[in-house]
């Protein structure tokens, strides 16, 4: 999951070193978070979120169990 956060968002960004992804491991599942650089933050998330939004449905799909589903954070 992580890796897949990472080539998209570092896809989307102006300053591809400055994207991070963490993974932490929660109760419900995996808690993914990301940081870009404040130059990025607009575009990462995309009008009206609609970018945010096609990640956390992508993690979403590529995760074995709904239940499970990792977490997506975003952070500048």
């Amino acid at each position: 999951m992580k890796e897949l956060v990472e080539y998209i968002a570092k896809s989307l960004a102006d300053e591809p070193n400055d994207v991070v992804v963490t993974e932490e491991p929660e109760e419900e599942g995996i808690k993914l978070t990301l940081k870009v650089a404040d130059v990025d933050k607009g575009r990462i998330i995309g009008k009206q979120g609609r970018i945010a939004q096609a990640m956390r449905t992508l993690i979403r799909v590529k995760a074995a169990k709904p239940a499970n589903a990792p977490v997506l954070k975003f952070f500048s």
